[in-house]
């Protein structure tokens, strides 16, 4: 008698319960583009240079422009970042998340990433600030780029993480909002005697250095557990 007929296997993933602590960026992705939008944005939406946030560069007639391009840009970019992690949408609308995606790279390089890297030695921070913006600048530029070019080879787990690195820096800027006044709390009690600068590049460097280094580390973490599932089984005979 022929053996009875098995059902096709069902390759659909199965539903877990994903862990809040598997998913960290909700909470402080949610905080960062609220304190951007409210605090950052409304001074430049009238494109009035006395309103801006930063010393502008009468000798430079372009610094201005490329100053509201990159906020505005930016702010652009972060709402693009949220439809790019979300799981749900990504799962269930992947054209979404692609179009998206190629959004974020085509627009952010030449209205974000170009005019930072342009307008970065045009400030009048510090060395130490000037430094820390090019360096933000390039890394934001090179992870973009880097991102997609995996995707063009279809290496979507490289893709991921290239692209959450530049997500990473990205909101580093909207962070440094909350980050200054945390460090003004901290040293004025101390009686530090730290000058507003020294705080600034502090806060540049700890809004998206420190992220990034805890991106790696859970990138790492991840990376064992994907192995795992997807390592292919090795049968064994008697």
């Amino acid at each position: 008698m022929a053996p009875p007929a098995t059902a096709p296997a069902d390759h659909r993933p199965a539903r877990s319960t994903v862990r809040w602590w598997e998913r960290p960026w909700v909470v402080p992705l949610t905080l960062s583009t609220l304190t951007f939008l409210v605090f950052a944005v409304p001074p430049y939406l009238g494109l009035d240079p006395g309103q801006a946030r930063v010393p502008i560069r009468e000798d430079v007639p372009w610094h201005y422009a490329m100053l509201v391009s990159h906020i505005l840009g930016g702010t652009v970019l972060m709402i693009l970042v949220i439809l790019q992690v979300w799981p749900w949408l990504r799962r269930h609308h992947p054209r979404v998340h692609r179009w998206s995606g190629r959004v974020y790279v085509m627009f952010g390089i030449p209205f974000v990433g170009v005019p930072a890297l342009l307008i970065s030695p045009l400030t009048s921070w510090d060395l130490s600030a000037r430094v820390g913006t090019v360096l933000w600048a390039v890394a934001w530029l090179s992870f973009t780029v880097a991102g997609y070019v995996m995707a063009r080879r279809r290496d979507f787990a490289r893709h991921r993480e290239w692209m959450l690195r530049g997500f990473v820096l990205l909101y580093g800027i909207a962070l440094n909002r909350l980050v200054m006044p945390l460090l003004i709390l901290v040293t004025l009690p101390l009686g530090s005697g730290e000058k507003p600068l020294d705080l600034l590049s502090a806060s540049m460097f700890l809004s998206w250095m420190l992220p990034l280094l805890l991106l790696e580390w859970w990138l790492r973490y991840r990376r064992p557990a994907r192995r795992r599932r997807t390592a292919p089984r090795v049968s064994s005979t008697a």
